[in-house]
């Protein structure tokens, strides 16, 4: 069909640039909020060494749920300390606890009034559809540009994604109060107030209590989903291990995840009828629960307040101390963290997410002409984008210039000669790459861009493909990283192994996977190898069974970066 592409994402794009302008403020206040509620959770679940939090939850669980599944709760938390899991885990608690009672703040309200108006009920339905079938994925892209990297676009999009159980049960709760009790209670000269206090709501409780643990639920799902941008906790943690493909590691704290949640589970399913009632009532214990909450946090936030020291204005405090990183498993994060110790810059922290959430948080900052500290490397086509430098690095702590090398399975040279050869023999400069990497960012499909570079640079094709062997539909499966600089290379090369006969295909994966795959034969070749440092730990770790076939780029970098309005030189100015 000759039909012209209706553009909705560049509709959608535009809508979402006019919110992220005309609604910073609001965006901000939600931001500043959520913050700081989340950081009361956290101090307040901070207070004191672990066994203080682990025997209060014991405890808890116990009166819910009786004392074996409370036995349970006490060993399992107490593995969780001991695979020091824990820092981590009241994170997450902290995240769902959040997100959850966001959750009933404000799906418990639009249940009702769904109940009690068939025309809102009739619009929420088809909203809350799409809500629920929408990957949740997709809430993490608005949800970096409105509120920036970090835990607050994981927690909005968990909200999103486990609202829906809360509105749907509330509603569905209140209408099957029986006509009988409705109806005596209109007899009597109810008021709506009344008779939804009185009789509505009491009889639907235990159906919206089974909504908000659903709900509950969801969000502890989004953990892992929340961390591609930023955000801490457990999910974190398994990020770390599937970038890295440390399976000890993503079975601790996968394992962890599992605890929180049946302890989350249990103490929520029961919480309407607790085990132990008739030996101490629940106001009570809502009631000691309350003074705790409320007196730990008034304590922190007073001990907090007058712990606060130092120049307010020094470049630390503008950016809240924070390093925008990318993918907990690249090399560069490790590099990071490398030279926050060489530079003692411990009151640092270097914020995990992903290459994207790096560059979009990089020019939400440089619109407003805001302070920002990020991870770099070039090439990279934000420094043709935007006014960038690196901070130097005096103590090296980021090795120097590198290359990209290109890296084949075993036995590739033997199976699909051609390919190897073509392979061998790609080789690039940094203007070609960032050629390709500003068409892409400038809206054209990567695969796009690669073929008009090639249309372009006949000659150097020429060299790539010079004595090569034609395939005959052999496949071909490259592997490489989400970085800019990869999607760049991996769809050129793509694309000149397809029009010499080979049928490829591409997968996105992390670096560890992406090395594994190599090394292991499911994956035929990657032109991503930055080395000698940034991707060493791995290439050791696999270099017996890859062929590496040299640099296919040179003169790479990688290092701190910094706008160039910032009055900052060095690293060590970050002090």
């Amino acid at each position: 069909m000759n039909i012209p592409k209706i553009p909705l994402g560049a509709w959608v794009d535009s809508l979402v640039d006019w919110m992220t302008i005309a609604l910073a403020g609001l965006f901000s206040l939600i931001t500043n909020t959520i913050e700081g509620l989340l950081n009361i959770l956290v101090d307040v679940m901070s207070v004191g060494p672990s066994i203080i939090l682990i025997v209060i939850l014991t405890l808890l669980v116990t009166y819910t749920s009786k004392w074996p599944l409370g036995l349970f709760t006490l060993i399992s938390l107490l593995l969780i300390d001991n695979l020091g899991y824990w820092e981590s885990s009241i994170q997450t608690l902290a995240i769902v606890i959040l997100s959850g009672f966001l959750t009933i703040l404000i799906g418990i309200p639009i249940g009702i009034w769904c109940a009690q108006n068939k025309t809102v009920r009739k619009v929420v339905t088809p909203i809350l559809d799409f809500m629920q079938t929408m990957p949740a994925f997709v809430y993490l892209i608005p949800a970096i540009l409105f509120f920036g990297i970090g835990v607050v676009p994981g927690i909005i999009a968990s909200f999103i994604f486990a609202i829906a159980p809360t509105i749907r049960m509330t509603n569905l709760g209140i209408q099957e109060v029986p006509n009988e009790l409705i109806e005596a209670s209109d007899a009597f000269g109810s008021t709506t107030s009344q008779k939804l206090f009185k009789v509505q709501l009491p009889i639907a409780t235990p159906t919206i209590l089974a909504g908000v643990n659903q709900s509950i639920m969801l969000a502890l799902s989004m953990v892992v989903t929340a961390s591609l941008v930023g955000a801490p906790g457990l999910g974190a943690d398994v990020y770390r291990a599937v970038s890295q493909i440390n399976v000890g590691q993503g079975f601790e704290a996968g394992l962890s995840i599992v605890i929180i949640a049946i302890v989350l589970d249990r103490i929520t399913q029961n919480l309407r009828k607790p085990a132990y009632e008739h030996i101490i009532s629940r106001k009570l214990i809502s009631i000691i629960m309350v003074v705790l909450v409320v007196g730990t946090a008034l304590f922190t936030i007073i001990s907090k307040e007058a712990a606060i020291t130092g120049d307010k204005d020094n470049i630390g405090a503008q950016v809240d101390y924070e390093i925008i990183g990318i993918e907990p498993g690249a090399g560069l994060m490790k590099q990071t963290k490398t030279a926050l110790e060489d530079y003692q810059l411990d009151n640092w922290q270097l914020v995990e997410g992903s290459s994207a959430a790096m560059v979009a948080e990089l020019k939400k900052a440089i619109d407003k002409k805001e302070p920002i500290v990020v991870t770099g490397w070039s090439p990279h086509w934000m420094f043709s984008a935007y006014d960038l430098k690196y901070l130097d690095d005096p103590k090296n702590s980021y090795g120097g210039a590198e290359n990209i090398n290109t890296v084949v399975r075993k036995g590739l040279e033997q199976d699909v000669p051609g390919a190897y050869t073509i392979l061998d023999q790609f080789n690039w400069k940094t203007a070609d790459m960032e050629d390709v990497m500003v068409n892409v960012s400038g809206g054209m499909s990567p695969a796009e861009a690669a073929d008009k570079w090639i249309k372009a640079h006949p000659d150097e094709v020429a060299e790539w493909v010079k004595g090569a062997k034609a395939g005959n539909g052999e496949s071909i499966q490259l592997v490489y990283v989400a970085w800019d600089t990869e999607i760049a290379s991996t769809n050129v090369i793509a694309k000149v192994l397809e029009q010499n006969g080979y049928d490829v295909t591409m997968s996105q994966v992390e670096v560890g996977p992406m090395f594994a795959g190599v090394a292991n034969g499911s994956a035929d070749a990657m032109v991503a190898a930055w080395l000698p440092s940034t991707h060493l730990e791995f290439y050791n770790k696999y270099k017996e069974d890859i062929v590496d076939l040299g640099p296919n780029l040179k003169g790479t970098k990688t290092g701190l970066v910094v706008p160039e309005y910032m009055d900052i030189d060095s690293v060590e100015d970050l002090k």
